[in-house]
């Protein structure tokens, strides 16, 4: 019987973006994921500085994050070669190679906003995820926000301040949005540069916070609601998973903060699956669904909503490159519902083969 060639994967990770160490971690969590009788996998790193490096296995699960060892086949940069649609790793001798899909890794700008999946796209190469435009809508929220509503879906109010045009006064944010109010960075994700203002001080405070990562601001109004998560995956027809709840401890963390996330191990609790009834559960999937179609999103995504005591429920936003570490709310949802990481990978890697031959 002849022997399967292995499917050649490249998993991207690192970053230039915010999100770095956990694009890291995420990285990890794949590898371990891909069968080894499957794939052939291979690693690139980019490092804070935008560079390219050819990575090895040990590199990876090392926790000397920059500590590049090029005599051991580590750290060795990476160019593109367009015209043969390959990587090349330089060394003594340029060593291209091809891969049968790209499995970008890379959280935040440049990994999450269309700029890497441009990229690809010119290569010609399938990758995991949403393509160029369904990523770009799916990072700006002032953008997301406004398809969302064009298509009838429940969002907040809100409103866009740019760098170096007069802002809004505090009063008359007061008087749209009520307080306290949200104040977020357009382009940023897992709540960098995000505060929350309960009076005129904490909303100058805020936007000049938000203005140190992007040049774009949403102000946003609080709702007061349950924080729900639904994963969703696949390409025209998407499946979702059961539903969690993000819970933060509010004694110590005002909302779901970056800190909340990754620096206090108490300071949120991860649910999954909640209980709500089966009509609720369906309405929220179903919205789900239809905020993945909207923003024309493809192979995974993860979409927060709050839900109010009064069962109203609105979209927050959708994360179309979320976390893959082991204790990521995309990841946990999809194993409360059945399906492995193992599985998980197998299926984005289908999808986007799926998706680069339509």
């Amino acid at each position: 019987m002849k022997k399967l060639e292995k499917v050649k994967i490249l998993l991207i990770y690192g970053g230039q973006s915010t999100e770095h160490e956990v694009s890291v971690l995420s990285a990890r969590n794949i590898h371990q994921s891909l069968d080894e009788k499957k794939y052939k996998v291979s690693l690139i790193k980019i490092d804070k500085d935008g560079k390219w490096f050819w990575i090895n296995q040990d590199h990876l699960f090392s926790d000397q994050i920059e500590d590049f060892d090029r005599k051991k086949g580590c750290g060795s940069e990476v160019v593109v070669d367009f015209n043969n649609k390959s990587f090349c790793e330089l060394g003594d001798n340029i060593i291209k190679h091809k891969f049968d899909v790209v499995f970008p890794v890379l959280h935040g700008l440049y990994g999450e906003d269309g700029t890497i999946q441009g990229l690809l796209r010119m290569l010609d190469i399938p990758f995991v995820g949403s393509g160029v435009l369904g990523s770009a809508v799916g990072m700006d929220k002032d953008i997301m926000k406004r398809l969302l509503r064009e298509a009838g879906l429940p969002v907040g109010k809100f409103f866009v301040l740019h760098k170096n045009i007069k802002t809004v006064a505090f009063a008359e944010v007061k008087k749209k949005l009520g307080l306290p109010l949200f104040i977020k960075p357009a382009n940023q994700g897992s709540s960098i540069g995000i505060s929350k203002a309960d009076n005129e001080m904490d909303y100058k405070v805020g936007i000049e916070k938000a203005f140190l990562y992007d040049t774009k601001v949403i102000v946003e109004e609080y709702i007061e609601g349950r924080e729900i998560e639904c994963s969703v995956l696949g390409n025209d027809n998407p499946t979702v998973s059961l539903l969690g709840e993000i819970v933060t401890d509010k004694t110590s963390h005002k909302f779901y903060s970056y800190e909340a996330k990754y620096l206090n191990e108490n300071g949120v609790s991860l649910i999954a699956p909640i209980k709500l009834s089966k009509a609720k559960i369906k309405q929220i999937q179903d919205m789900a669904v239809n905020v993945f179609k909207v923003l024309n999103s493809a192979g995974f995504g993860r979409i927060d909503f709050f839900l109010c005591k009064d069962g109203s429920l609105y979209v927050n936003e959708i994360n179309t490159i979320p976390g893959f570490t082991s204790l990521s709310m995309y990841t946990k949802l999809w194993e409360v519902s059945g399906v492995s990481n193992i599985e998980l990978v197998d299926k984005l890697i289908e999808l986007a083969l799926d998706k680069h031959k339509k």
